[in-house]
């Protein structure tokens, strides 16, 4: 059982929902970034997810896609992440979670990738661009050094989301609506009709992602899953901030009442 398994363990036992949080490593700088994680899980986040900045970044909206611009400018590369990640593992114990696409794991290499994640802390990737049928190609090297592939079902997956919920590990990241990540005002998705059958399933926990943006949104959502996902909203949070040091303010006052509303 890594730290993500045990995390949804802990918060059932305590009748409480997961807040997972998403930030892009290096945006605005790799130090900023160990700051930000420790205070979002100092503010309440029960996971962080860590964007991997890539140069086509095709499941991001604008938000994600300016963050990963902003941070390729730094010129970092994912040792300089696993590295960093390791100085955020001395001061945290939040499940940690990369988020990036399939190229930069077979660039790095899956073996040395894998390991590497183990090592520096990492618990679980998402791997938004490869599909379920093309995972069985790094399965054994994830499992191997106890890192969870997690996997993403959408609206749309009904016929897949069977098989797709029996072969997920950490948790199911269900996708609250079509298209890319980016804050939405509203759903359209039947999330009653959605979870029926993701329930059915697997008994995995599951978060819902993609646009979840204001507490209201949080209230609304809690009641079908285990956890919610947040990412853009939080993302722009440290666009907006006029030095790193307010960005870790405004960011964790932002995920302080994101918790409050998951609790309330």
């Amino acid at each position: 059982m890594n730290r993500i398994e045990e995390k949804f363990k802990e918060l059932k036992s305590k009748n409480k929902k997961a807040l997972i949080t998403f930030i892009t490593a290096g945006d605005p700088d790799l130090g900023t970034t160990v700051e930000l994680v420790e205070e979002m899980e100092r503010r309440g986040a029960d996971i962080v997810e860590l964007g991997v900045p890539y140069s086509d970044p095709v499941a991001e909206g604008p938000v994600i896609q300016k963050a990963n611009c902003r941070a390729l400018k730094n010129n970092i590369r994912i040792k300089d992440i696993m590295d960093t990640v390791r100085k955020i593992r001395e001061r945290v114990s939040v499940p940690l979670v990369y988020l990036l696409y399939f190229n930069c794991i077979l660039q790095y290499g899956p073996e040395r990738f894998f390991s590497d994640c183990r090592e520096s802390g990492v618990d679980g990737v998402i791997i938004p661009d490869l599909p379920y049928e093309e995972q069985a190609e790094i399965d054994g090297v994830a499992e191997g050094f106890d890192i969870s592939i997690i996997t993403l079902v959408a609206p749309t997956s009904k016929e897949r989301a069977d098989k797709i919920s029996k072969k997920a590990r950490g948790f199911l990241y269900c996708v609250s609506s079509l298209g890319v990540t980016g804050v939405r005002s509203e759903f359209k998705t039947d999330f009653e009709e959605f979870f029926k059958y993701i329930n059915n399933a697997s008994e995995i926990p599951k978060a819902i992602g993609f646009g979840i943006s204001t507490p209201e949104q949080v209230q609304a959502l809690k009641g079908y899953c285990d956890g919610l996902i947040v990412g853009s909203a939080i993302v722009k949070k440290v666009e907006e901030s006029s030095s790193p040091s307010d960005a870790v303010k405004n960011v964790g006052d932002f995920v302080e009442v994101l918790r409050n509303a998951i609790d309330a």
